[in-house]
C-alpha cells in the first residue's frame, strides 16, 4: 500500500494523463440532453481547446474566459473571445495535454467541476460530453456520490474497492464512452475535496480490486438487501463471470426498510420480468416507484398493492449492511469477504 499522503496530493494537483487502463471515460450530464454547454477553467488554471486543427486558450480574466459550445447542423460551434470554430469534435485539456480542472455548465440547469480531459461530439441533435479522468479520482467521486454522510470509513473503503472493481472490469457499457454518470453504471458528481471521507477511502484502498479466478469482478452494490442478498439469476439478470452468492445480512434483517406502493395491473405484470421490469417502471414513474424486488402483491380494486422490504436490486455489497458491520467493528476486508464469498482482494497494476 502506497503512502496515503502521496495520493491525497494527487487529488489536489493536475495529474499527468495516464495509460488507458488507469483512466476511465465517463459520459457526463447526458440526463439533461444538452444542446448547449459552457466551459471554463479553474480560477488558477487554463484550458487548451483543440478543434478542426485550431486551438483556443480559455483563461480566467481574459477575453476568452468562457467557451460556448452549441450544435448547428450536426456540428459543434465553439465561440470564445470573438473567435468561432466549427468542428465535428473538440478536446479540452491542460496546456501540455495533461488533466485539468473543467467547469462545465448546462445553462439554466447545472454546473459541475471535473478533473480530467474533456471531449465533446454531437449525436442525434445533442451534445455528448465525455470526461477522461484518473481511475482513483473517479473512484473517490463515486464513493462521494453513492454514499450518505456519517458512513464509517471502513464501509466507505469497501465501497471504494467495489466501485474500482466495477470500473476496471466493466468497461464498454456504452457506445461512445465506457460509463455514464447515472445509477445505470455508477452515480458520479464532482470530484470530492482531498480531505473528504470519500477521498480518504479511495486513497486507503488505492489500486485494490475484487478478483475471482484472478480476474477483476465488475462488482455490484445495492442500498439495502432486505436481509438476504440476491443473485443476478434470481432477479432475471444474466449470469456474470463471478457467481454471486446469496448471503445473510443480519443488519438489514434486524432493521428492515419496509415500503408500500400502489401500481396498475399493467405495471404489476411487468414485475414478473424481475429487475428489468422494475427498471422499466422506474424509468417511467421514477426510481422509487418500486424500491426493490422483494415484495408481496395483492389486488385491491383496479390496482395492485405491493408490500416490500429493501432498496435496490439486492445484488452484491449491501451498503446498509456494510455500514452496520463497520459500526460493529468490521474492517473493509471482512465486509467484502462477507458479501463476495470466494473472491480475493488484489492490487490492480497502478503506475503513478
Amino acid at each position: 500500500m502506497r503512502w496515503l499522503c502521496a495520493l491525497l496530493l494527487s487529488f489536489s494537483l493536475p495529474a499527468i494523463a495516464r495509460s488507458q487502463e488507469h483512466t476511465v471515460r465517463i459520459g457526463v450530464l447526458g440526463i439533461f440532453h444538452p444542446q448547449q454547454l459552457t466551459l471554463a477553467a479553474d480560477p488558477s488554471g487554463e484550458l487548451l481547446i483543440s478543434a478542426a486543427n485550431q486551438q483556443i486558450f480559455v483563461r480566467p480574466r481574459s477575453s476568452c474566459s468562457v467557451l460556448s459550445i452549441r450544435i448547428s447542423g450536426g456540428s459543434l460551434v465553439l465561440s470564445c473571445g470573438g473567435k468561432e470554430i466549427r468542428a465535428k469534435k473538440m478536446r479540452a485539456s491542460g496546456r501540455n495535454q495533461q488533466f485539468a480542472g473543467l467547469v462545465i455548465n448546462v445553462p439554466g440547469k447545472l454546473k459541475r467541476r471535473y478533473q480530467g480531459i474533456l471531449e465533446v461530439t454531437a449525436k442525434n441533435g445533442e451534445l455528448v460530453p465525455v470526461v477522461t479522468m484518473d481511475l482513483e479520482m473517479a473512484v473517490a467521486s463515486v464513493v462521494q456520490a453513492e454514499t450518505s454522510a456519517g458512513v464509517p470509513l471502513e464501509a466507505l473503503k469497501a465501497q471504494a474497492v467495489v466501485s474500482r472493481s466495477y470500473f476496471v472490469a466493466g468497461r464498454g457499457r456504452h457506445t461512445d464512452f465506457d460509463f455514464c454518470d447515472l445509477t445505470h453504471c455508477q452515480f458520479l458528481r464532482e470530484t470530492p475535496a482531498s480531505d473528504s471521507a470519500a477521498a480518504k477511502a479511495a486513497a486507503a484502498t488505492q489500486g485494490l480490486v475484487l478478483t475471482y479466478e484472478d480476474k477483476p469482478v465488475a462488482a455490484m452494490f445495492t442500498r439495502s438487501c432486505s436481509g438476504h442478498t440476491r443473485t443476478p439469476e434470481g432477479i432475471g439478470l444474466p449470469r456474470s463471470g463471478y457467481p454471486y452468492f446469496s448471503v445473510a445480512c443480519d443488519f438489514c434483517y434486524q432493521n428492515p426498510v419496509r415500503w408500500t406502493r400502489k401500481v396498475s395491473r399493467e405495471d404489476a405484470a411487468l414485475l414478473s420480468h424481475g429487475e428489468n421490469g422494475r427498471l422499466t417502471i422506474g424509468r417511467r414513474l421514477g426510481w422509487n416507484a418500486v424500491p426493490s424486488n422483494n415484495f408481496a402483491a395483492r389486488d385491491e380494486n383496479a390496482e395492485v398493492i405491493l408490500e416490500g422490504v429493501g432498496q435496490g436490486h439486492g445484488v452484491g455489497l449491501c451498503q446498509r449492511g456494510a455500514r452496520g458491520m463497520a459500526e460493529a467493528g468490521a474492517d473493509f476486508r471482512v465486509i467484502l469477504e462477507h458479501y463476495f464469498p470466494n473472491t480475493k482482494i488484489q492490487e490492480f497494476p497502478y503506475v503513478p
